[in-house]
């Protein structure tokens, strides 16, 4: 029977970047985010992973990464942020800032 992976193993050992949408379900603009960080996911085929971190539920993780806000995005790779961002952004400017550190 294999480990359940922590959030920890989850970001550092993926080889592609991990994009983490830090939400809870009362946010009105999480809710708004969701469906955008879902078609990016897609529009990327796999060259980036996606998390969502419920923030009531994680608390921990949550106040490790200081998110005072939701959402909140953040883009890691081997563990280290490579970007982060608060609020809603579009479809557009989500996957053009995801794809400048796809290299």
């Amino acid at each position: 029977m294999s480990k359940k992976k922590t959030f920890s193993d989850l970001i550092k050992s993926s080889d592609v970047p991990v994009l983490v949408d830090f939400y809870a379900d009362w946010c009105g603009p999480c809710k708004t985010l969701s469906p955008i960080v879902q078609e990016v996911s897609s529009a990327l085929h796999g060259r980036v992973k996606v998390i969502k971190v419920n923030v009531d539920k994680n608390q921990s993780a949550s106040q490790k990464y200081g998110i005072r806000g939701v959402p909140t995005l953040i883009l890691f790779k081997k563990g280290d942020i490579l970007w982060r961002q608060a609020g809603v952004l579009s479809k557009r400017d989500l996957q053009q800032t995801v794809e400048r550190y796809l290299n």
